[in-house]
């Protein structure tokens, strides 16, 4: 059974975030849209609703630590790697984290910083260490807007774009939209790029379909 993983953006494995023991139940992901609708009025009627904007998508999710059947398992290891995410990263920015759950496409190109972490301890050893805790989280959409962005805006068709921000390589854009870091090699050629490590912030890159990646890496 493939196991569910919190991990930094741009790590190519995720067994370097936080790979759960136990797969969540469930978890849920809101959006809200905010539009300016004026209604009807006896003077002007009906006017058409204008948008504001899209506000960014909450995930939350309970997450269940068990450590109870290890000889030295704590459970308190996991939960800290949760509050150190809530924590401000270099430059003063937060961490960003990809949801990974074998081949689900549900949160697919999706970025979130951790905006809290509720954990309750349930069980403990003789000598106080925890063995069991349940934790509730939520995460707040922190996606790169050019990296959804419409293919019809611009570029080949069946191509989405995206732009490289500080700290992206092919590699970690190769497993935010795939989940296969392999196919920064695709991305590469359609892109006409020769050295993988030499691609600057700020690039627009074309992303091509994930059968057309298969195809090329």
């Amino acid at each position: 059974m493939a196991k569910a993983s919190l991990a930094l953006a741009g790590t190519v494995n995720p067994l370097g975030g936080l790979t759960f023991k136990y797969n969540p139940e469930k978890f849920s992901l809101s959006k809200t849209a905010d539009w300016d609708n004026p209604g009807v009025s006896l003077t002007n009627g009906w006017k058409e609703p204008r948008y504001i904007k899209t506000t960014p998508g909450t995930l939350t999710m309970e997450i269940f630590f068990d450590a109870f059947e290890e000889l030295a398992g704590d459970v308190s290891l996991d939960v800290s790697q949760l509050v150190d995410w809530t924590k401000p990263g270099p430059a003063n920015r937060p961490p960003l984290l990809v949801f990974k759950w074998g081949d689900s496409r549900a949160l697919l190109g999706m970025q979130f910083y951790l905006s809290s972490v509720s954990a309750t301890y349930t069980l403990f050893r003789f000598d106080g260490t925890p063995i069991r805790a349940t934790c509730n989280i939520t995460l707040m959409e922190a996606t790169n807007p050019s990296y959804r962005q419409n293919p019809t805006s611009g570029g080949r068709p069946g191509m989405e774009s995206h732009v490289l921000v500080d700290g992206e390589t092919l590699h970690s854009v190769a497993w935010a939209r795939y989940g296969e870091a392999r196919f920064w090699r695709a991305i590469a050629e359609v892109n006409g790029i020769d050295d993988p490590l030499r691609v600057a912030s700020g690039t627009s890159l074309l992303i091509p379909p994930r059968r057309d990646a298969a195809g090329l890496s």
